[in-house]
């Protein structure tokens, strides 16, 4: 925890493994609007986001407020708090700091909770999910975007191998393990695949998004040169070509 604690202590780091998204993927529909792209909001509706980071994916969806719709985001640290601050401006949304495993809302409240790419990095998984069903009302729907664990930070961890770095998966909640764990909390579970990679032609971009992962431990003593060496080495035909592997769950 103390390690998250670090990491998302301010946007920084998060916006650096952001931008390298929005400027190399393969497939142009931003990760977020293809999230939202699959969001069900009736008018009226209660919102919760859980780990809001930024808030960068409301920015350009504040229409999805209408008809008096609320939205309250929130996350665990207040420097990703106050960042979202700054992103989202509007009558309707309010922010508060919120621990998934300590909900303090009375049971029933939302008619969506949405907890995307963060639920890897909750201690007890099981506590996390079941605060989202009580807080969520019957009939609710529970997004949550994740990775799969063919990706990223899999290609990194071979590259960095022979390196003395070593990298730490989170696998408590993945693509390919995450229907399990909300199938026991909810009666419908839907996953969803997104089919996209990266073509770097920069590899100075992605030697920033590496450096800026707290999973990969003895990152700082690996010199730039080296690290850019080895990714120029694997580029063919001047782009670096790296898989991904995101999706989403939608829960009933």
């Amino acid at each position: 925890m103390n390690n998250i604690e670090k990491q998302y202590q301010t946007a920084q780091n998060l916006n650096t493994r952001i931008s390298i998204h929005d400027k190399y993927s393969t497939n142009k529909q931003p990760f977020g609007s293809w999230i939202v792209s699959h969001y069900e909001i009736a008018p009226g509706s209660k919102i919760l986001e859980l780990g809001c980071g930024t808030g960068s994916m409301w920015k350009e969806n504040l229409h999805l407020l209408s008809g008096g719709t609320e939205l309250t985001l929130t996350d665990f640290s207040e420097g990703m708090l106050e960042a979202a601050k700054q992103n989202v401006r509007a009558e309707t949304v309010a922010f508060r700091q919120v621990d998934i495993q300590n909900i303090p809302y009375p049971d029933a409240t939302f008619d969506v909770v949405i907890a995307n790419m963060m639920l890897y990095h909750v201690p007890d998984l099981h506590k996390g999910l079941s605060e989202v069903r009580r807080v969520l009302k019957d009939g609710g729907t529970f997004y949550c975007a994740t990775y799969g664990i063919h990706g990223i930070l899999e290609y990194i961890t071979d590259l960095l191998k022979d390196m003395n770095v070593s990298g730490h998966i989170s696998t408590s909640f993945t693509l390919q393990n995450g229907e399990k764990s909300l199938e026991q909390h909810f009666s419908h579970v839907q996953r969803l695949d997104r089919e996209d990679g990266l073509a770097i032609t920069d590899v100075e971009d992605f030697a920033d998004y590496i450096y800026s992962l707290s999973s990969l431990s003895n990152m700082e003593n690996v010199p730039r040169e080296i690290l850019l060496s080895a990714l120029e080495g694997r580029m063919e035909s001047g782009i670096l070509y790296i898989p991904k592997e995101y999706g989403m769950f939608v829960c009933k």
